[in-house]
């Protein structure tokens, strides 16, 4: 697994999210957006991930921040899971089909177990990747450290 490099275009892609919208990388130019990928739903890191992802949108809205919350779960799942977190502004794309395609163009796919790696990657206003870091399964990403990065600092 080589994961995707700053500097690199970012691949464009197409997902269903958890309101079922379809969601289009190139749609957000002239905003950063934060990929935000997480192995599976329903598991309590991915979890706490994502409820930090919430918890912040006006942080994000500060920073012209798209926040996306990934996961190769399929679209019903990702829609389910939202609702049990009451995750109403974040967006959760569903990478299900063609399986982990979206992961695996941008190189955080695991083969071996079927999902992505636990990554966040912050693609900027005019598709470039600007950062990109991969985290261990159980080990939750620290959101302040990804607020730093979209703030400049």
């Amino acid at each position: 697994m080589n994961p995707i490099t700053a500097g690199a275009d970012a691949p464009d892609f197409t997902a269903l999210d958890n309101k079922n919208q379809n969601i289009r990388l190139s749609a957000f130019r002239g905003k950063k957006v934060l990929l935000s990928w997480h192995p599976l739903a329903w598991t309590p890191v991915c979890t706490d991930q994502m409820r930090a992802l919430e918890t912040n949108w006006k942080n994000f809205q500060n920073h012209n921040t798209v926040p996306l919350g990934f996961s190769v779960d399929p679209q019903p799942c990702k829609t389910a899971w939202a609702e049990a977190l009451q995750i109403d502004h974040v967006s959760l794309p569903a990478d299900f089909w063609p399986h982990g395609k979206i992961a695996r163009d941008y190189g955080i796919f695991n083969e071996k177990d079927g999902v992505s790696e636990r990554a966040n990657i912050i693609v900027d206003e005019n598709g470039k990747v600007k950062w990109v870091k991969v985290y261990p399964g159980d080990q939750l990403p620290d959101i302040n450290e990804v607020l730093r990065v979209l703030s400049g600092s």
